[in-house]
């Protein structure tokens, strides 16, 4: 990959990728250059076959505070034109995360507010810390929601997305978890064993399973059940029942041993 700038940080460790926003004084607030950085890096990632997993937090005491207030003074500055390639540059950020066919985790820590929570959204599976503080905070500053909007409202629902919005209220890890935003709401001193272990739960299961599962539910979650559907659906099965991964799950479940991936040298932690 090529050089990203340090205000985004990639580490590898064999198949699982762990990207980390690396702006702490600004409380890891966007700006287009980090809007861009994430898009590229993102990008790659997808490209990657043998990668497994990756885990999307954020360095220093919150995970993402939103908008970068210089960035924003300069966009209140700027007209119409240079506003709409700005929001589209922050749109296609969220589409390359979101389409990405490798399963991310959120590691959610600290404040997740405005942009920084449409980032959460975009992740497979979210997991806060304690004490983690959430807000839609665009309302209050006159402004709406609107790029992180689809993911936001997929994520948590229309009740829930529609109160935030319009109430810029701040809600805790719990509120978040209760409307499905979080999955998961750990101790802070656990965030990271209980991101480890949902990586390892992730690991021993089919690397093609697990990628064509979260593409099964991004087809299925809005379709109507119609006979295409039906045919789609018994397509997919038959094809992964038919596949190399396919048959050595089942015949590992059989022989009562472990399938061949999690034995893989190239699976293991370098």
């Amino acid at each position: 990959m090529n050089t990203l700038p340090p205000m985004l940080a990639l580490e590898r460790e064999g198949p699982v990728a762990r990207v980390w926003l690396n702006r702490p004084d600004t409380r890891n607030a966007f700006n287009a250059e980090l809007i861009h950085a994430l898009d590229r890096c993102f990008a790659q990632l997808a490209t990657e076959p043998e990668l497994r997993v990756i885990v999307l937090g954020g360095r220093g005491k919150v995970f993402c505070a939103g908008a970068d207030l210089g960035w924003m003074r300069d966009m209140a500055t700027q007209g119409w034109d240079a506003n709409h390639r700005d929001a589209q540059a922050l749109a296609a950020m969220l589409w390359t995360i979101w389409s990405c066919p490798v399963p991310i985790i959120g590691r959610i820590h600290g404040d997740c507010f405005a942009g920084g929570l449409g980032l959460a959204a975009v992740c497979d599976v979210r997991v806060a810390a304690e004490g983690a503080q959430f807000c839609l905070s665009e309302a209050r500053l006159g402004l709406l929601p609107a790029t992180i909007a689809p993911y936001v409202v997929r994520a948590m629902g229309q009740s829930a997305a529609q109160r935030y919005m319009i109430t810029a209220e701040r809600f805790s890890a719990a509120q978040a978890a209760r409307c499905g935003l979080m999955h998961e709401v750990v101790a802070p001193e656990q965030l990271d064993t209980h991101v480890q272990a949902l990586i390892e739960g992730l690991r021993a299961n089919g690397p093609a399973a697990v990628r064509a599962c979260k593409q099964l539910v991004r087809d299925v979650a809005q379709a109507p059940l119609s006979p295409e559907l039906r045919a789609d659906t018994a397509r997919r099965i038959a094809d992964i029942r038919a596949s190399a991964e396919g048959r050595e799950g089942l015949r590992a479940f059989l022989d009562k041993r472990p399938p061949a991936w999690t034995t893989d040298p190239c699976s293991r932690k370098s």
